[in-house]
């Protein structure tokens, strides 16, 4: 159903394209990853050098209260959707909880159908494989690296690294030269300049992986920071220890600073092209920073619902069209598509839950409606009910962190509840005080858990294999299944897959090393065995495979251990396909 209505919001963006198409504006939505609100020079952190970003910072309205999910796939759904990601499918990063259904429909895809060019370059974090890629959701240029980051279950073994990396371009692997950060924007740059000219407009997501661990960073950029002193970040709030390891700091802020350099250099390609009165620009990040560090004085960091790991920067230039200025107001990532879509013109029927911003930016708004906002997140397949989560009015804050975390903020089972305009730091915890504002809190949250989660009750989203649009699939541990085990070299699951037409399949087995003993592969019900000496990989056929879903398991067993695969990869023969 939500797919119909979406499809005649479609048709409502085309028909707004015809009219009016030399009024609407590009968009560039950049987007970094664990960057914390304390990462930036604007925001009172002395240490950093991010002078583009300051500037961009100094010409933007800013929301000062902007918010976001504690990690970075739930972020990035709820970004690209405009609706919680609870409702996409996406729950967690890994082991196939970060997979975004296909009926949802991307920005790219509304923005696509009224006209506009669309690309991204850098991370995706939504899915690898066929109909859950960026090219398969509304871009129609790609160059993105798999799963959640570079040197993750995801890449290839020789493209782990974020110098000279392995990326895919439109679906094809290729081998890249630079650092990443440099490569990807390098390749936005390209595809602005390529778009300048037409008579389309474009929309441009520039998603870096930094600084996201590994803290692998060119040596000029950590060198700037080789004397840097972690006693010196600003003691507000809720401090950073003095004692924070400095060569950890230095990779990371070299890494904020080479950020900085590009957006920087892009940004003036665009005064360039003569872009820049017609170009929307959104600098924001993905959740608070990994590491412990300078936040601003606010509490917590990733992973968590406190203000340092979900109150991040958003801003928001056009010049010409909204003055620069802060706005206090409080709004979120669900609010970015609706309010980018007004922007562009585009008014589809779909169901968002975010509301657009476009009258608090333009000044003919002071404030948004009064509403509830709700974050949440830990590991599983589905959330569970107060376990890690948040609900932010424009007054008060309840939380009750993730008693699975190691964290010693707070006690496991304690609501906490804040009033933010009063503490931004979470200081005062008041639960105890004002019950009625817990009880009420707690009410809407309910309501809110019951609603997101009516829709698909948290099934499996699965890749299609065997299609002519990818054929063949290669499959990692980044979308396996594996229950409450961690995400380590170890870990053994299964892909729950959709087989999108019946035939005769190959399945090619690559484990992590040579190992000697036997590989077990179990598709549905169909079970095979192959004895392999001193190999890395073993290949079966299997037919013929029913078209539908299974689930797919393999383990080579020697000397008694268990090996699980690096990869699989899954083709259908004997008839016609083709490579991505």
């Amino acid at each position: 159903m939500y797919r119909w209505l979406t499809l005649l919001g479609l048709a409502v963006c085309l028909l707004s394209q015809q009219t009016r198409a030399a009024e609407r504006p590009n968009i560039l939505l950049i987007i970094t990853d664990d960057q914390g609100y304390g990462d930036l020079g604007a925001h009172g952190n002395p240490l950093i050098h991010t002078p583009a970003l300051d500037r961009l910072a100094s010409e933007s309205v800013e929301l000062t209260r902007f918010y976001v999910s504690p990690v970075c796939a739930p972020t990035r759904a709820s970004l690209l959707t405009g609706r919680y990601n609870y409702r996409t499918g996406v729950t967690d990063t890994y082991h196939g909880r970060a997979m975004m259904r296909a009926a949802e429909v991307t920005l790219a895809e509304h923005l696509a159908s009224a006209g506009y060019a669309t690309g991204i370059f850098g991370k995706w974090h939504l899915g690898d494989n066929y109909p859950l890629r960026p090219m398969d959701q509304g871009f129609q240029t790609s160059l993105v690296h798999r799963g959640g980051g570079i040197g993750q279950a995801s890449d290839a073994r020789d493209g782990r690294s974020y110098f000279d990396p392995i990326l895919f371009r439109n679906g094809q692997l290729e081998k890249q030269q630079g650092y990443v950060s440099d490569v990807i924007t390098r390749e936005a740059e390209r595809f602005i300049a390529q778009h300048a000219t037409g008579a389309e407009p474009w929309f441009c997501y520039l998603a870096f992986n930094a600084p996201h661990v590994p803290l692998e960073v060119p040596d000029a950029d950590r060198l700037r920071y080789a004397n840097i002193d972690p006693a010196a970040q600003p003691q507000i709030g809720n401090p950073p220890d003095k004692k924070l390891d400095a060569d950890v700091l230095a990779r990371v802020y070299g890494m904020v600073t080479n950020i900085d350099d590009n957006v920087g250099r892009l940004l003036s390609r665009l005064d360039q092209l003569g872009a820049r009165e017609n170009t929307v620009v959104i600098f924001m990040t993905d959740n608070g920073p990994q590491q412990a560090r300078y936040v601003g004085g606010l509490k917590g960091r990733k992973g968590t619902v406190y203000e340092g790991g979900i109150r991040v920067p958003c801003l928001v230039r056009w010049p010409g069209t909204l003055a620069p200025r802060k706005v206090e107001s409080v709004a979120a990532h669900i609010d970015l598509t609706p309010t980018l879509l007004e922007f562009a013109d585009c008014r589809p029927q779909a169901q968002f839950d975010g509301v657009s911003l476009a009258p608090l930016l333009q000044g003919a708004a002071t404030d948004l409606p009064q509403r509830t906002l709700f974050f949440q997140w830990h590991r599983g397949d589905a959330p569970e009910r107060y376990r890690g989560f948040a609900a932010r009015s424009n007054e008060w804050k309840l939380l009750r962190i993730d008693p699975g975390r190691d964290d010693a903020l707070a006690l496991p089972e304690q609501f906490e509840l804040y009033r933010i305009a009063d503490d931004p730091y979470e200081l005062h915890n008041v639960a105890a005080s004002e019950p009625e504002i817990v009880a009420d809190l707690k009410q809407q949250y309910d309501a809110w858990l019951a609603d997101v989660g009516a829709e698909h009750s948290y099934a499996p989203v699965r890749p299609v294999l065997g299609t002519p649009h990818e054929n063949p699939a290669t499959l990692t541990p980044q979308d396996w299944r594996a229950g409450d085990q961690k995400w380590t070299r170890d870990t053994i699951g299964q892909w729950e897959v959709d087989f999108g037409l019946a035939g005769d399949y190959q399945v090619t087995v690559e484990l992590p090393r040579r190992v000697s003993g036997t590989v077990a592969l179990n598709v549905g019900a169909a079970h095979q065995e192959l004895a392999i000496e001193d190999a890395e990989t073993a290949r079966f056929t299997l037919a013929p495979i029913a078209a539908g879903p299974a689930a797919i398991r393999a383990v080579a067993v020697a000397n008694g251990d268990e090996v699980g695969p690096d990869r699989i990869i899954v083709e259908r023969v004997g008839s016609p396909g083709r490579k991505p």
